[in-house]
């Protein structure tokens, strides 16, 4: 069972697709859309359980509900894929802090809350594997990319701590770390950048990477796997 954010399209889309039919259940995670609504139409008839929940992770307020709803319908996730995110180009001197809270919270905190809120269900289960999505960006510093640079770095530290906190639990963490990927991220009206989106990594490719992550065995563990265009960093 395998609960996916940010599951309407993108990484996250094709993530679902690939991980029902690898076998799994799945608990998607997104804003309200009929993207959402028509992923779930779409992969129903592959006879896998799929159970959505329309949940805007930039409000915290609306997460634990919203992970508690979708989690009493009956399914427990053993693998939790924290994909949902946002970017935002321009100058941090210019950034409004309006604009950086809702970027730190739907790519950081939201993680956080997700895994609070799910960490019992896991622990009580005897382990499980908590995936973050992250970016190359969180190693390397690039002009008007300062927030989420920050984001993706502070993400990083959260996901070696928590796996130092939790393996005890029998609970893994990994990151997957990827290059430049052509989702549309690139047509939201936070992102202006000209980038030759052909040379990108598309989304299948790293929804196979989450995928691989997930399908280790319980005795072992990839913390962190970078993916990364032929092309080399944008």
């Amino acid at each position: 069972m395998a609960l996916i954010s940010g599951a309407s399209r993108g990484i996250g889309a094709a993530a679902a697709r690939i991980f029902a039919a690898a076998g799994y259940d799945l608990l998607l995670l997104a804003r309200p859309s009929a993207e959402l609504d028509g992923l779930a139409a779409e992969l129903e008839p592959l006879g896998r359980r799929v159970e959505i929940q329309a949940l805007d992770l930039t409000d915290p307020a609306a997460i634990a509900p919203g992970v508690a709803a979708l989690c009493a319908r009956g399914l427990a996730p053993t693998v939790v894929v924290n994909n949902a995110g946002m970017a935002y180009t321009g100058p941090l001197a210019a950034m409004s802090l309006e604009q950086w809270q809702r970027l730190m919270q739907l790519n950081l905190t939201a993680v956080f809350q997700l895994c609070q809120v799910l960490l019992p269900g896991l622990r009580q289960a005897g382990g499980g594997h908590i995936i973050n999505v992250s970016s190359h960006a969180a190693h390397h510093a690039f002009p008007d990319w300062g927030a989420y640079c920050i984001s993706k770095a502070a993400l990083a530290a959260f996901s070696r701590c928590l796996a130092a906190e939790e393996r005890a639990h029998g609970i893994r963490v990994s990151t997957l770390t990827l290059g430049s990927v052509n989702t549309p991220l690139w047509e939201s009206e936070t992102v202006h950048s000209t980038f030759d989106r052909r040379a990108m990594l598309d989304a299948e490719r790293a929804a196979e990477a989450l995928l691989y992550l997930a399908q280790q065995p319980a005795t072992q563990v990839v913390e962190d796997l970078t993916l990364m265009p032929a092309a080399g960093a944008f």
